[in-house]
Formats: C-alpha cells, sequence, structure tokens
C-alpha cells in the first residue's frame, strides 16, 4: 500500500533529494571516504577516546599490580645421542640431530626428573619465596582436573624428602627450553622475582641435564661392551667351523683352481673375448661388402654413379689406381663443361670427351670390383673364424655343464667362511673402541656459556603493555563508536528521510535555546468578546515575530513557501501538522507558522484538533472556557470562541476538555465538523490545524477530510526510522497528502558531522552575511 501510494508523487516529491543521493554515490572516491571518516570521528570522538583513557588506565593498573619477573637464559650445545660405536656401521650419512631427537631433548630438560634434581640440588623447597610464590595458571587448570577427577595430586613433600607435585608444577611453569633457529643450541630460560637467583637455577638445570646425558652415555657404553663381547665370542667360533668345512670338502672333492677360480671358468672366459672379437671383425667387413655392393649396383654409363664413391670409406682413398682415374675424370669435367659453354654440347670436341669420361668411369667401376672381391673374401674368413670360435665355446659350456655341483657347494662355504671373518674382524674394531670409551667417557653435550643475573626485567614489558593498551583502547573504541553508529536508528540528515520515506524536506528547524517565559499583556474576561486576546503566547512561539531574521524564522518560511508552490494539490488552504510520536515539537511548529503567516499580513488562524492534549489551548489561551466541540456542538458560536493576537492579528480557537473525551475520531468526523471548517476556508485564507500524532491515536486520519495537505515532524536525533515508516504504512490517506517533512529541533552545528556531502550549507557565517542571526 505505502509503495504503491509513493509511486504516484514519486515525480513531483523527489526531484532533489534524489538527484542529491545519486550524486553522492556517483561522486564517491577518496574524498568523499576521507569525509566519512572525518565526520565519523567527530561524532564518536568522545567514546573513542574514553574508551582508549579507560584502556591505558587499565594498562597502568596491570603494571603498577604485577611484580616483576627476570629471566635468565643459558644456551646448551646438543652432542649426538646415539654412541659411536653404532654410528660407525651406518651405511648412509645422517645427521647428527633430527626434529624428533631434538624435540625429546627439550622433553628431557623439562622433565619431571631434572625439575626435582634441581630443587633438591639448590634445596628450593626450603625457600619462602618459593613456596610463597603464586600458581600460575597452568598450575591452577591442572589441580582443577585433578580436583574433577577425584585423582588428587599429593602436594606434601613425602617421607623421603622429594619435593611436592605442587612445588614441581610450579617449576616447570617458570622453566621454558627452546631451539634456537636451525642449529643445535638449545636455549634455556627460568623466570623468577629474584634476578641472582634466577640466573642460578637456570645454571643448575644446565648442568643437571649435562650429567645426565654423560651418565647416559656411560650406561650405553657399558652395555654396548657386554653385548660386543658376547657377540664376538659367538662370531669367532663360527668362522673358525666355516673354514674348516671349506678345507674339508676340497680335500675330498679334489678341486684344484687357479687364482680362486676354476680351470673350465677362466678357458670360458678367454674364449667370449675372442669371440666378441671375430664378430667384430665380422661385422665391419660385412659392412664394407655392402656399401662395396650398393655401389657397383649403378649404372657406369651415368656420370652420377661415382658420385658416391667416397661411401666405400679409406679403400678409396688409400687407392693410388682410384685417386689418379678420379684426377682425371675431373680434369676432363671441368674441360668438358668449358667447351660446352664454349661451343655447345653437341660439339665433336666435347662428345670426344664425354666418351672419354665414360672410359674413365668404367675403369674406376673396374677398380671398384677389385677391391669388392678382396672385401668379400675378408668377410668370408672372418665368418668362418667366428664359427670355429663359437663351436669351441659351445663345447667348453656344454663340459662345464657338465661337471657336479661341487664347485657351488665350494663357493657357499667360501663366501659364508669370508662374511663371518669380516664380520669378526669389524666387531672386533669396534669392541676395542668401546673399551676405551668406557674408561674415558665424554659428552658432547656443554654448556656455551653459564648464565648470569639479568638487568632488566623480562616481565611485564612496560612498552608493550602500554601500547597494547592504547592500540587496543582505541580499536575497541572504534569498534564501539562504529556500532553506536550503525545502531543509531534516528533521523539525522534530510538525505535520510527522502531515502527512508522517499519524502522531501521542507525545512530544517533548529533547536530553540530561548527563554519559555510567555510575553504579553494581562488577559481580559471571557465574556467580554471584543477582548479576547492572547496575551500569553510563549516566547517560542513569538521567536518568528521576535526573532524575524533568525535561522529559525527562514526555517519556517521554508515551510509556508512549500505549502504555497506544492503542485499536488489546487488548494492548500487548510494545511494539518503533525507527527509520528508525542513531543516532536509540531504543536510549535504549527503556533510559529501561523504567526508568520499572520505577521505577513494574510488572514490566518489556528485550529487545536488534538481533542485529548490540547497542549495548544494550554499554551496560548489556559483560561478559555469554549472552543472547538462547544461550536460544533452549536452551544456557542463561532465569534464566541475565537481568540485573537493583536501584535499579528492571528486567530486562535481553542478546544476546552470539561472530562475524558473517548470518541474523539467521531467527533472531528461528525458533519457539523466539516461546515465549521467550511466557513473557516470562507473566512480565512489559511487555517493551520494542530492535529495530534499518528502513532498513539487515530484521530489525524479521521481529519484527512477536513484538511488539504498535510506536514509531518520529526524530531532530530529522537525520532526512530523505523517508528515513522511503520506510522505512514498503517495511514497510507494522510500519506498521500503529505507534502513533506520538516525535520525539527536540529542541532545545526552537530549537522557537520553528520552530513557530510553538505557541511558547508550549515555555517552560520552564510547567514550573518544577509543579516540573519542563528537561532
Amino acid at each position: 500500500m505505502l509503495q504503491s501510494n509513493l509511486l504516484q508523487t514519486d515525480g513531483t516529491r523527489l526531484p532533489f533529494g534524489a538527484q542529491a543521493q545519486s550524486d553522492q554515490i556517483d561522486s564517491g572516491g577518496i574524498g568523499d571516504l576521507i569525509k566519512f571518516g572525518m565526520s565519523f570521528l567527530r561524532r564518536q570522538y568522545l567514546m573513542i577516546a574514553v574508551t582508549a583513557v579507560l584502556a591505558t588506565a587499565t594498562s597502568l593498573l596491570y603494571l603498577r599490580l604485577t611484580p616483576p619477573t627476570y629471566t635468565a637464559q643459558v644456551q646448551v650445545l646438543l652432542g649426538n645421542t646415539r654412541a659411536q660405536f653404532i654410528q660407525q656401521q651406518s651405511l648412509l650419512a645422517e645427521p647428527a640431530f633430527d626434529l624428533s631427537q631434538i624435540e625429546t631433548q627439550l622433553q628431557l630438560l623439562k622433565s619431571r626428573a631434572t625439575a626435582v634434581a634441581v630443587i633438591n640440588k639448590l634445596k628450593l623447597t626450603e625457600d619462602t619465596q618459593f613456596n610463597e610464590s603464586g600458581p600460575s595458571l597452568l598450575s591452577v587448570w591442572q589441580r582443577f582436573r585433578a580436583w574433577v577427577s577425584s585423582q588428587p595430586k599429593n602436594r606434601q613433600s613425602d617421607s623421603q624428602g622429594q619435593p611436592s607435585e605442587a612445588a614441581i608444577d610450579a617449576f616447570l611453569d617458570r622453566l621454558s627450553a627452546n631451539r634456537v633457529g636451525y642449529s643445535n643450541v638449545i636455549e634455556i630460560s627460568f623466570s623468577w622475582s629474584n634476578p641472582r637467583q634466577a640466573a642460578e637455577i637456570v645454571n643448575a638445570v644446565a648442568n643437571a641435564y649435562v650429567a645426565d646425558q654423560l651418565d647416559a652415555k656411560f650406561e650405553a657404553n657399558r652395555k654396548a661392551t657386554s653385548w660386543l663381547q658376547e657377540r664376538l665370542r659367538d662370531l669367532g667360533e663360527q668362522a673358525l667351523s666355516a673354514q674348516r668345512a671349506v678345507d674339508a670338502y676340497k680335500a675330498q672333492n679334489n678341486i684344484v683352481s687357479s687364482d680362486g677360480k676354476s680351470i673350465g671358468d677362466q678357458q670360458i672366459t678367454a674364449l667370449n673375448a675372442r669371440l666378441a672379437a671375430v664378430r667384430a671383425q665380422t661385422s665391419e667387413a660385412r659392412a664394407r661388402l655392402t656399401r662395396y655392393e650398393d655401389l657397383l649396383s649403378a649404372d657406369p654409363a651415368k656420370p652420377s654413379s661415382i658420385d658416391n664413391l667416397d661411401a666405400i670409406g679409406t679403400d678409396a682413398t688409400n687407392s693410388q689406381i682410384i685417386t689418379v682415374l678420379r684426377q682425371q675424370y675431373l680434369e676432363l669435367a671441368r674441360r668438358e663443361a668449358e667447351l660446352s659453354a664454349r661451343v655447345g654440347r653437341d660439339h665433336l670436341a666435347v662428345i670426344n670427351i664425354r666418351n672419354r669420361m665414360r672410359e674413365f668411369r668404367t675403369s674406376l667401376f673396374e677398380e671398384v670390383k677389385r677391391l669388392a672381391g678382396i672385401s668379400r673374401s675378408e668377410f668370408e674368413f672372418a665368418k668362418q673364424r667366428q664359427q670355429e670360435i663359437e663351436k669351441q665355446l659351445a663345447e667348453a659350456v656344454s663340459q662345464s655343464r657338465s661337471t657336479n655341483s661341487a664347485e657351488l657347494t665350494i663357493k657357499d662355504l667360501e663366501s659364508r667362511a669370508k662374511g663371518l671373518r669380516s664380520l669378526y674382524e669389524t666387531f672386533l674394531q669396534r669392541y676395542v673402541g668401546s673399551t676405551q670409551q668406557e674408561t674415558f667417557p665424554i659428552s658432547e653435550t656443554r654448556v656455551i656459556f653459564p648464565a648470569t643475573p639479568p638487568q632488566t626485567k623480562s616481565k611485564p614489558k612496560t612498552k608493550l603493555v602500554l601500547a597494547f593498551g592504547i592500540i587496543g583502547g582505541l580499536v575497541l573504541g572504534i569498534a564501539l563508536a562504529f556500532i553506536r553508529d550503525v545502531m543509531d536508528r534516528v533521523f539525522r540528515t534530510s538525505s535520510q528521510i527522502e531515502a527512508a520515506l522517499e519524502l522531501p524536506c521542507l525545512s530544517l528547524v533548529p533547536l530553540l535555546r530561548a527563554p519559555t517565559k510567555s510575553t504579553g499583556r494581562s488577559q481580559q474576561a471571557d465574556g467580554d468578546v471584543q477582548q479576547r486576546t492572547l496575551s500569553t503566547v510563549p516566547a517560542v512561539h513569538r521567536t518568528v515575530v521576535g526573532m524575524p531574521l533568525s535561522r529559525f524564522a527562514e526555517a519556517i518560511r521554508s515551510i509556508k513557501l512549500a505549502i504555497d508552490h506544492n503542485p499536488a494539490k489546487i488548494s492548500n488552504q487548510v494545511i494539518g501538522i503533525t507527527s509520528a510520536l508525542p513531543n516532536e515539537g509540531k504543536t510549535t511548529i504549527a503556533a510559529s507558522l501561523a504567526q508568520l503567516i499572520g505577521h505577513s499580513g494574510k488572514r490566518a488562524i489556528i485550529v487545536d484538533c488534538d481533542l485529548r492534549n490540547p497542549s495548544l489551548t494550554a499554551n496560548l489561551a489556559p483560561k478559555a472556557i469554549a472552543g472547538l466541540i462547544e461550536v460544533a456542538n452549536g452551544n456557542r458560536t463561532l465569534e464566541e470562541t475565537i481568540w485573537r493576537d493583536p501584535e499579528t492579528n492571528l486567530a486562535f480557537l481553542p478546544v476546552v476538555r470539561r472530562g475524558p473525551l473517548i470518541h474523539t475520531s467521531e467527533i472531528l468526523c461528525a458533519e457539523t465538523i466539516s461546515k465549521l471548517f467550511d466557513r473557516l476556508r470562507a473566512s480565512y485564507d489559511y487555517v493551520i490545524v494542530d492535529l495530534p500524532p499518528l502513532t498513539p491515536l487515530v484521530d489525524v486520519r479521521a481529519s484527512a477530510p477536513l484538511v488539504d495537505c498535510f506536514v509531518l515532524v520529526v524530531e532530530w536525533g529522537r525520532t526512530k526510522i523505523d517508528v515513522v515508516q511503520h506510522a505512514l504504512h498503517t495511514a497510507p490517506n494522510i500519506h498521500d497528502s503529505l507534502i513533506g517533512t520538516v525535520l525539527n529541533k536540529t542541532d545545526i552545528k552537530a549537522m557537520a558531522r553528520y552530513d557530510t556531502y553538505r557541511s558547508d550549507y550549515y555555517d552560520d557565517s552564510h547567514y550573518v552575511r544577509y543579516g540573519l542571526s542563528s537561532s
């Protein structure tokens, strides 16, 4: 309903608002973003500043209450955890440490065994400061888990003098160990309130770790030596038994070998070498013979037949006959070319030369045939040699296969005996080295440099805490300010009104801070009709007359101008002033508009139609005894109830409440009220009607037939957008007659912080230049 009603008046209501909104969207850029940010800071700077101050104060309080903590550090160089005799047997080069091994060393450093050793060595359980140190969050959480699981730890020292679990947890909470980069160096840190004691404890932790590594290495060497001794005894016996078995088998099977190989194997190896050489010679002879045959397959009568003469290889270059014949042939070819160029190809001399060239080609081919015959003979000889050697090799292989499996057995026995001897010698070397290392164990893990008492505290970090407090406070303040800005669902600018209500904003009426005392002469008795004058008009209603050059008066003139030039209706004689909620200033706008029209010389009357709350009557004519209801009932005439302002000649028709009015909407719909307004139209140029608000009552909708056009008053910074939209949605007949809205009680100085695109518009200097002043 609301959308369909708005579409009917889009062409006349939003020429400026839509254009301004489009300009703002199209002109978006870095400048607009900066303007928006500056306006946001101007609007919410107080919240941002307060939040930042509170966060900074919290940081200072934390620094004040938190005791200082000093962290002592010592670096330890790790040694290889593998025993040396095991590393030497590795076939591949392995790094001294991998990630899992370094992580294992870190866990050993932070183990409970290390903590117990250091606590007992330094007698920390007897230190009052150590026992009274407050538990960390981790220890509190561990205690809570133990309590929940009904398995509480024993927090008292046992009969053997071991430290309690609480003391161990507190010690481990202050101890940390980390790898330095990708090196084999571990940095151990211990935090304590006493810098000297922190250095002493961290050095004790490092020494305890080095001592533990030395003990572990000594124990590993001792166990390895014992195992090697037993293993050597077994290997010696096995190697001796294997060698005896080899000798016995050779003697039993009468096996003779030369250089460790049998005679048959040596013969087969020699024949294989000779066969490979003969096969190479045969392949070479076959290739050479093939080239000769390819050359001889050409026609000697053709000159191109000798082009591939070089393909036969070195035989052509080494043959003096072929070389001489080729030289003579090439000389004849040169002469033939020269004579052909001079006398032509068919000359007798040229023909003779060609015949001689043919004879030379024939001679060359004869020589090639002779060489081909020699090559064929060499090929046949090489082939025959190859067949003979292959026959000998086949006989040798056949003879080797015919032998029994004695040689295979002896090879297996010799291989086993040799392996056992090699293993025995290797283990013997390891055993000697392990025995020497056990007598003098050395740990490669060492302390690089002992820790010294730290000069500065490590926690809390003053600069970091203050920076976090200030920056965090600013970020939190900006976030809260942004949430507050987003949740500010009230009307602040004319653009908001035009975008949310699709109605033009007729005027921005500034907030009046003038005194509210009444002005005028003493009021006369109501019995004298001629002397019913408005003598108690509030100062706020007199502003348009008392301060005609103020911004407030100019804003009221803007409303009158919009009424006079409204193209929606032919007549705008009866103007209804209403609002969505009470106390938005609609009565002030109605009274000021009526005062302005009356002061301009027009015949104007203002009618109080707020029957349930006649605030206009209470301000202008509080002692009135008759008004609109009495005239509608016929108890009084119109002339007997109208009050007049002698200064502006403004007429006023009040409403007198003599009891609770229930059916006020029926009163406004009555035929007598309609006739009364017809009389007012005939007697006055403007009829200003002060109506009740839209949301609580339905009286405004009931008065729609009486009014030509409506003006909606919206309070700046207070009226919710959703409330006004809902009020207009429930009163579509009022919305059709609305000529626009008035943003009342506007804080002009604050407008520049909300309406960034038109911030210069609200500068008072523009008004001062034309003799105007602010309100």
